[in-house]
């Protein structure tokens, strides 16, 4: 049985291509590991005696943990389609801070499509990628651009 899968052509900017995945509740141990994975040791995520002198009151999760973990669960619901290739992201952003306990959710949406500049085999594709927390707020949003196959090349 084989898979149809989309290309470039198929995707309609306003399409919720992941509307929730499955949960991921992040721990202590979790922001251990990425300090440790990232080198990044700043008190605000590790220190919890100086994070009570601060405004947060308890260490927060790295930015950018927030950020993998959320494209790890939209890759984990995505079909694995081989005619998409990340570009790269923009715009990425961390509005609330992730603590231990919080659980978070995904969703992506296509945003934007346009013509690639110098390959008329592919477009570039933008997903919006938002991060939420069990409360519903964003935690992480990101634009990511996808390097995207044609099923006919332009001429």
């Amino acid at each position: 049985m084989s898979h149809e899968y989309k290309f470039f052509e198929d995707f309609t900017v306003g399409d919720t291509e992941i509307e929730a995945t499955s949960s991921r509740t992040v721990t202590e141990t979790d922001i251990v590991m990425h300090a440790m994975h990232s080198g990044d040791w700043m008190p605000h995520h590790v220190d919890a005696e100086w994070c009570k002198t601060q405004p947060f009151k308890k260490p927060i999760a790295h930015g950018n943990m927030s950020f993998c973990i959320g494209t790890g669960l939209i890759a984990m619901h995505s079909d694995r389609n081989p005619n998409l290739t990340s570009y790269g992201y923009n715009k990425l952003r961390y509005p609330i801070p992730v603590f231990a306990g919080d659980t978070l959710t995904a969703q992506s949406k296509v945003i934007d499509k346009r013509d690639h500049p110098e390959h008329k085999s592919h477009g570039l594709m933008t997903h919006a990628e938002t991060v939420i927390n069990q409360k519903g707020e964003t935690v992480c949003y990101a634009e990511h651009v996808f390097y995207t196959k044609r099923k006919t090349p332009l001429d």
